[in-house]
């Protein structure tokens, strides 16, 4: 069953703060397949390893009805400094 990009915006904006998310339907609009970026304070003093759990667990709903998902997790100072080295 496809997942809308408003389910996932949702879901994850109602649960912890967020400064930036991006996502991105990777499979040519099937909504099977998602990765996405997200900036929250909520990150912050957290492993990479936790904060994927985190988002994980946020969204164990529409993950398990999709074929593939994805995250980068950073902290408003973190994402500004990828942001940095991108340019």
């Amino acid at each position: 069953m496809p997942i809308a990009v408003s389910d996932l915006e949702a879901a994850i904006k109602d649960a912890i703060p967020v400064s930036h998310l991006e996502i991105e339907d990777q499979s040519n609009g099937c909504g099977e397949n998602y990765a996405i970026i997200l900036v929250s304070e909520a990150f912050q003093g957290k492993t990479t390893l936790a904060r994927h759990r985190m988002v994980n667990d946020l969204l164990k709903t529409q993950i398990a009805q999709m074929h593939a998902f994805s995250q980068k997790t950073f902290t408003p100072k973190q994402y500004e400094e990828h942001l940095a080295k991108a340019a």
